[in-house]
């Protein structure tokens, strides 16, 4: 599979997170809540709840911060009422973006939301205008110097979907969304842990974007993402070094 590595997509992301923890910790926290909620407070029986704890621990989050969000959600206290909502569009350029959010006042998220397009150079679409480009899958990256050879052989061993390597040395393991936990537990098991693992959409085509197109684009990703109702922004452009 073809495409610029994950990692250097995560370093940026962890560098942006570290400067603004405390908005990253709730966002998480508001995801751990609503995992629980929907699908109880037990990890080894609710995916979505795994992936959310995992995601928390990544964050760095306190142990018994997180503890308290699965109770929360879980039914030990009010864990308030959260609507899911995905916002499509286009960035400048015709680069197709999701938006997904957790939000108690939808008015509020869709004004934001339709706002930050807006000033960015980009417009709001209709449900269904951009989400048929993506595909819903999990990604395992393992930070440059990875055995590749010996991550393609055991992933392709225990099902995953493909194995990508990049330039900077660093491997990614693509799995369908389904398969996701159990080919990242088996592969922990064979002592290939991954530096980063998600289940994320994925663009079937991406775009190249570099200079200023490519500004504008990671300027409406950034102003999204500091939104308090979003929790996560998926496009179809691929960033040049």
């Amino acid at each position: 599979m073809a495409g610029h590595s994950k990692w250097a997509n995560i370093k940026h992301k962890k560098a942006a997170n570290d400067k603004k923890r405390g908005k990253l910790w709730s966002k998480l926290i508001k995801e751990v809540t609503v995992a629980a909620r929907q699908g109880g407070g037990e990890a080894s029986a609710n995916p979505r709840l795994r992936l959310a704890i995992d995601k928390a621990k990544a964050g760095n989050m306190p142990n018994d911060t997180i503890d308290r969000a699965v109770k929360r959600g879980a039914g030990g206290e009010d864990a308030g009422n959260f609507d899911e909502i995905r916002y499509e569009g286009y960035a400048p350029g015709g680069i197709a973006v999701l938006v997904d959010c957790l939000t108690d006042n939808r008015n509020r998220t869709a004004s934001e939301v339709r706002h930050a397009f807006t000033k960015h150079g980009g417009n709001l679409g209709t449900d269904g205008s951009v989400s048929y480009l993506f595909q819903k899958q999990g990604i395992l990256s393992y930070a440059p110097g990875a055995d590749e050879e010996t991550l393609l052989e055991l992933a392709l061993e225990v099902g995953a979907d493909d194995v990508a390597g990049h330039d900077d040395e660093s491997v990614d393991v693509y799995t369908s969304a389904e398969s996701f936990h159990t080919i990242h537990d088996r592969l922990i098991e064979e002592d290939q842990v991954p530096d980063h693992a998600e289940i994320t959409f994925s663009a079937d085509t991406q775009i190249s974007l570099h200079g200023e197109a490519a500004d504008k684009v990671l300027r409406l990703i950034d102003f999204l993402e500091d939104l308090d109702d979003v929790q996560a922004v998926y496009t179809n452009a691929d960033f040049t070094d």
